[in-house]
């Protein structure tokens, strides 16, 4: 069982942890492919640390890249998720076993 955690990208978790990685993913998500001038103009934070968290992303594979010219078109690739869903998915059954399991006991103790 443990194993299967392991295997978990730990970049995807550290991409996301940071907030501002967080809204250019966001926002790469709802408002579809952008440059980096369009995000930085967006987020109000400098053009480098935009670039510099695209780069984050882009290794977390969150984020795609597609240049065009000078230009450097972003996208969010929804399949970069899939080992955090996949995380999810393994604790929602465990937890929901352990509630289970805690309702059995409250369901005894009132009897």
């Amino acid at each position: 069982m443990i194993r299967n955690m392991r295997t978990v990208p730990d970049a995807v978790f550290k991409s996301l942890a940071d907030p501002t990685r967080r809204a250019i993913f966001e926002r790469l998500v709802c408002d579809g492919e952008q440059t980096v001038r369009a995000l930085t103009d967006r987020t109000h934070v400098s053009q480098p640390m935009v670039s510099k968290h695209l780069g984050v992303l882009k290794h977390a594979r969150l984020v795609i890249d597609r240049p065009d010219g000078r230009s450097v078109f972003y996208r969010a690739d929804p399949q970069g998720l899939a080992p955090l869903v996949d995380w999810m998915k393994f604790y929602r059954a465990f937890w929901a076993g352990k509630f289970d399991q805690l309702e059995d006991l409250l369901n005894r103790m009132d009897q």
